[in-house]
């Protein structure tokens, strides 16, 4: 239990940094010459892999392909280009999350993985309004960042 609470603990502190990035990334979003929107609502049922929802969205050049960052628990940060507006549930998405084990896609962090397969999106909303918009649409994890930052997860075992 005590892992638990570390790896979201380091989950936390994570979307705490991308906080400064935050600004320039919807400044260089509002500037974009071509843009390409899209409503990630499906995928975030957990129906599909890490690796399949990462590469759906590099495919459609959505996200850049190369992490921005890797925690220790694995967890592979992507950012979304210039001119993408992805969506979840009605909230503006900032940054993407996944993870596959034994996957060359994704960079391994130092520590013990957060699970086998894992994804999803960090949006601009309070835990409770995206925890209402999330309810019963699958098994998705919301999950409090900072205020007004919310982070909706699924992770396979």
């Amino acid at each position: 239990m005590r892992a638990h609470y570390t790896q979201l603990w380091l989950w936390i502190m994570f979307m705490k940094r991308f906080l400064s990035l935050v600004a320039l990334t919807l400044s260089a979003a509002a500037f974009a010459p071509g843009s390409y929107a899209a409503a990630l609502d499906a995928p975030l049922a957990c129906n599909e892999s890490g690796h399949q929802f990462i590469a759906d969205l590099v495919q459609q050049q959505a996200i850049d392909p190369k992490p921005s960052r890797v925690e220790s628990n694995s967890i592979n940060a992507f950012t979304p280009l210039s001119g993408a507006d992805l969506t979840a549930f009605g909230f503006h998405v900032f940054a993407i999350v996944g993870f596959e084990k034994d996957d060359p896609m994704f960079r391994a962090g130092d520590g013990e993985p957060i699970a086998r397969s894992a994804y999803g999106v960090v949006v601009f909303g309070s835990e409770s309004k995206v925890r209402d918009a999330v309810a019963g649409s699958g098994t998705a994890i919301v999950h409090h960042v900072a205020p007004f930052v919310t982070a909706i997860f699924c992770k396979r075992s």
